[in-house]
């Protein structure tokens, strides 16, 4: 490792099962990898050793960090994900045994490093322009409950004006503004690109699953502040959750 620990990244595997998860992170032809896999009855296995890099987060970045690899914890949970959808095409859930596993994992990895809040991520926020997980249906909202990062609770709704793709101006330039403050790697052109519309989807993803696809309607536009606010009032030394 070249930097401290200060991030936790979580994922899901995209694939049918564990033992093909696991054999796939044991290819060194692969070149992917993770600290821990949460099992679909909530065994954790640990497949790199804490004080090693892993090989999870890519090409990415959050806060102004980009070798994200290297001040991170990385823990794989098997789901199929967006890539072994249900019949009706949306990822499977998240077994109870799963979440369970991962608030006692995730809690020990916050407390041994002192993890912030605004630092605990999926892999979709950090790397919104190629990644989904740990999806839409992720229980975020349960483990901000548990101290497991922030989720400010979203208003039914929200008058205002909406931002689409290729629009131009000062909304979009505040827009991509709160989005940066909150940690999302782009840059604040002003212009509705499609790194923006990228960044809109993982927050939506992440944080207003509701509203995924709208891009930047009047409550995303809303949310996106109330988050920023709440991210903004949170020490970037502190392990505490305000969820």
């Amino acid at each position: 490792r070249r930097e401290e620990i200060d991030m936790l990244v979580l994922h899901y595997t995209g694939m049918e099962d564990g033992e093909s998860a696991l054999a796939h992170m044991c290819n060194p032809e692969a070149k992917v990898s993770a600290h821990y896999m949460i099992w679909e009855d909530g065994r954790i296995t640990r497949l790199v050793d804490e004080s090693r890099r892993a090989w999870h987060a890519g090409v990415a970045s959050w806060q102004g960090d980009c070798d994200l690899n290297s001040r991170s914890i990385g823990i794989e949970i098997v789901n199929g994900g967006h890539n072994v959808p249900l019949d009706d095409g949306s990822p499977p859930p998240y077994a109870e045994a799963q979440i369970h596993a991962l608030i006692l994992l995730s809690k020990r990895t916050i407390s041994r490093y002192g993890i912030p809040q605004t630092r605990i991520v999926g892999h979709s926020d950090i790397a919104p322009d190629r990644k989904d997980d740990p999806g839409e249906h992720f229980p975020w909202a349960r483990l901000a409950a548990e101290g497991i990062g922030l989720y400010p609770e979203a208003d039914e709704d929200a008058d205002g004006t909406s931002v689409l793709p290729g629009d131009r101006g000062m909304l979009v330039d505040s827009l991509q503004r709160s989005l940066i403050a909150i940690g999302y790697g782009l840059e604040a052109t002003g212009e509705f690109d499609e790194a923006t519309a990228h960044a809109v989807n993982a927050f939506q993803r992440r944080f207003l699953p509701q509203r995924l696809g709208r891009h930047g309607d009047a409550l995303t536009l809303a949310h996106i502040a109330k988050v920023q606010a709440a991210f903004s009032g949170v020490s970037s030394g502190s392990s505490t959750s305000s969820g």
